[in-house]
């Protein structure tokens, strides 16, 4: 027992409570988007505004309050115009999508890494936007994606009230089918390392100005990239 819980200890990183640099909200917006297009079916124009959805959010919450505050609303109002109706009801029963962030001992962490805990292990290459993306299209009263996609207005509404997170078991997630009037998709790969373990990083309060030379993805869509 006392092996176990040293073990989960070192698997599990606390977080300050401080806002995120360009680099860490950048590489948490990556990883998280990369799961999302794999579970969801996302063609490449979806995500690449998924990614920069993600990164607006993650760049943005500054302290607790941020995690389910206007920015987490403002997150599922973009997406709302992105996804098809099929993957937003999909993407809302998915907590560790839904509710990328929560708090946790004093400290927040990142909950996809309780469903994918090889933070090495990538479905798709890089979005195209990756390196040209450096954020601000949250900080608007409307939405930047509305109309976009060929969307119907969605119905928004109790974006602010908390949702129960659905119980998960430890099977790998399948990729979400097919349906008439949704989008192109990929072939994939089945999911690799999906070990239920919490993994965080440190973070710091200093933001700079963005990476001078960032790191371009290079695998196929739908094939598993390992760095």
């Amino acid at each position: 027992m006392k092996k176990m819980m040293t073990l989960a200890v070192m698997m599990t990183i606390a977080i300050s409570a401080t806002a995120m640099t360009y680099n860490e909200a950048r590489s948490e917006a990556l990883f998280l988007s990369d799961k999302m297009a794999y579970e969801l079916g996302l063609n490449s124009a979806q995500y690449d505004a998924v990614y920069e959805i993600n990164f607006d959010y993650f760049y943005s919450v500054n302290n607790r309050y941020d995690i389910s505050g206007s920015y987490w609303s403002h997150r599922n109002m973009d997406l709302s115009y992105v996804l098809t109706p099929y993957q937003y009801s999909l993407y809302t029963t998915l907590s560790y999508f839904y509710r990328p962030i929560d708090w946790y001992n004093g400290a927040w962490r990142f909950t996809v890494y309780h469903r994918y805990a090889n933070r090495h292990h990538f479905f798709r290459s890089h979005p195209t936007v990756y390196v040209s993306y450096r954020g601000g299209r949250n900080h608007h009263a409307h939405s930047y994606y509305a109309g976009r996609f060929d969307r119907p207005a969605p119905h928004h509404h109790n974006h602010h009230a908390p949702k129960p997170a659905p119980h998960h078991n430890n099977h790998a997630p399948k990729p979400a089918p097919h349906h008439k009037g949704g989008v192109t998709g990929h072939n994939h790969q089945p999911a690799h390392n999906n070990h239920s373990a919490a993994h965080n990083r440190p973070m710091t309060s200093n933001r700079p100005a963005g990476p001078s030379h960032p790191t371009h993805g290079g695998a196929a869509a739908g094939r598993a990239v390992h760095r």
